[in-house]
């Protein structure tokens, strides 16, 4: 076992505290990686303060981590000391399922197992990029292009890979579409699908954010406070990405897509949504989830990323910044993720 320095909460809503834990040994297909830097998600707020249900404490939060490698085991094939890496929402999986076999890590059908709050097959609890260094299967490691700024890139690692897989899945190119938020995840996507070959149109809360979303590729942007915006963007789009986590009255949102247009949702509302039957039946349309991507779409995400000079846009930050980085995050001040600098800030 090595230890390392990381960034734990003791039990729901306790703030975070320096502590030391423990990392496994290597093993033969494992990963040693000096994490430079850590990304803040939502998801991460709702797991310390167990809003999705009982959480494992103590919790040291981080499924967006960039960093170098360190050391390998002896049957890892894909790495060498000094790479840049990166590491996501998984860490491992049981790799003979259907979902596996298919590439698709992130469905395990015998539950893939979390970059934390969550149990290794042996029973083992996860800790996640809070933390000085991490040990991960060599399978369940990224390689982020040398173009690509490690702490920017970071983000990408959950953000950009949540909205990348649908905006690929459903093609983008040269599709009419609709991005919902232009938050941590929203201004991610419109990046990538202008670069995929849409034409984006943003629906945000307010004109507030209206210039950087036309700088980031944007070609439309509509206030939905507007009880006109619905009406004008009437049987506009082939797909509305919902990237907000906001209880939003669907049907006005429905009513936005073409024939056969589909609704696809990545956030996590707190209510059930509640729409009219007749807003899908009389258009033929649907409404679809979508989940983050496995390990080889995840790669290709960087390489399209790296390729396009896409990163998302973030304030670093140092570890004694944390509270007031999530009282952002949750408030949607921040511009547009928030990165924490590990191994400059997380010292001794």
């Amino acid at each position: 076992m090595t230890s390392t320095l990381a960034l734990s909460a003791a039990h729901p809503g306790a703030p975070f505290t320096t502590v030391t834990i423990e990392r496994r040994d290597l093993r033969p297909d494992d990963v040693l990686i000096d994490v430079k830097y850590a990304g803040i998600c939502h998801s991460d707020i709702h797991q310390v303060n167990e809003d999705w249900g009982p959480a494992i404490f103590p919790m040291v939060p981080g499924h967006e981590i960039t960093g170098l490698v360190v050391a390998v085991g002896d049957a890892v094939t894909t790495f060498t000391v000094g790479d840049r890496v990166g590491v996501g929402c998984y860490v491992d999986s049981c790799g003979s399922c259907e979902s596996c076999v298919r590439g698709e890590e992130q469905m395990c059908l015998n539950t893939p197992v979390a970059t934390y709050n969550g149990r290794e097959y042996d029973g083992t609890p996860t800790y996640g990029g809070y933390s000085r260094s991490i040990v991960v299967k060599e399978h369940f490691v990224v390689s982020i292009p040398d173009s690509m700024d490690l702490a920017a890139a970071a983000p990408l690692l959950c953000a950009g890979m949540t909205v990348y897989s649908p905006l690929a899945r459903f093609g983008a190119a040269d599709k009419n579409i609709a991005i919902i938020g232009m938050g941590g995840l929203g201004h991610v996507a419109v990046k990538i699908a202008h670069a995929m070959g849409a034409t984006v149109t943003v629906l945000s809360q307010s004109l507030s954010k209206q210039d950087d979303g036309i700088a980031f590729g944007a070609d439309q942007y509509y206030a939905t406070n507007d009880p006109e915006t619905f009406k004008k963007l009437a049987l506009s789009f082939d797909f509305v990405l919902n990237t907000v986590s906001a209880d939003l009255p669907l049907d006005d949102y429905l009513g936005t897509l073409k024939i056969d247009g589909a609704f696809i949702n990545v956030g996590f509302p707190a209510e059930p949504y509640r729409f009219h039957a007749a807003s899908i039946v009389m258009h033929q349309r649907s409404i679809v989830g979508s989940n983050v991507g496995g390990l080889a779409a995840t790669q290709q995400m960087l390489d399209f990323c790296a390729w396009h000079n896409i990163a998302a846009e973030i304030e670093l930050i140092g570890v004694d910044e944390i509270t007031e980085a999530y009282e952002k995050v949750a408030a949607s001040t921040v511009r547009y993720r928030a990165v924490i600098d590990i191994a400059n800030t997380l010292v001794a």
